[in-house]
C-alpha cells in the first residue's frame, strides 16, 4: 500500500481499480479472508467514490458559478467608482479640494516636466 495518500490516484489508476472491481464481481468463486475485500464491500466503496465524485464535480461548478458572480460585481463597482471619479472631476473641477478627497491629484499638485539638456549622459 502507498504510505503518503493524501492526494487522488491518477484517472488511469482509478479506471483500472473500477474495471477490477467489476471483473471481481464477475467471479463466480470469490471469497477473501478479509470481509473488507469482498466482491459487495468493493461495490460499495466504487459507489461510495462515485458518489464523492459527482458531488465534487456538483461543488466545483457552484464555485466557478460564484467566482463569475464575484468577478461581475468587482468589475460593476468599479466601473462605477471610475464613472464617479470623472463625474466629481466634471462637478467640481480638476484642481479642486473635491478632487483631492476622493483620493486623486489636484491639477495644481500634478508637477511639470523637467526640461532636460541637449548633452546626453
Amino acid at each position: 500500500m502507498t504510505v503518503i495518500q493524501n492526494y487522488l490516484p491518477a484517472q488511469d489508476v482509478l479506471q483500472a481499480d473500477h474495471i477490477t472491481i467489476l471483473s471481481i464481481n464477475d467471479l463466480p468463486g470469490y471469497s477473501p479472508y478479509n470481509p473488507d475485500d469482498s466482491a459487495s464491500a468493493l461495490m460499495a466503496l466504487d459507489v461510495a467514490f462515485t458518489q464523492a465524485e459527482q458531488e465534487l464535480r456538483h461543488l466545483h461548478n457552484a464555485y466557478e458559478a460564484g467566482r463569475a458572480k464575484l468577478i461581475a460585481a468587482a468589475w460593476a463597482r468599479h466601473n462605477a467608482v471610475q464613472r464617479a471619479k470623472q463625474q466629481v472631476i466634471a462637478q467640481y473641477g480638476a484642481d479642486s479640494n473635491e478632487v483631492q478627497a476622493i483620493g486623486l491629484k489636484k491639477k495644481s499638485d500634478r508637477k511639470r516636466p523637467a526640461r532636460r539638456n541637449g548633452v546626453p549622459s
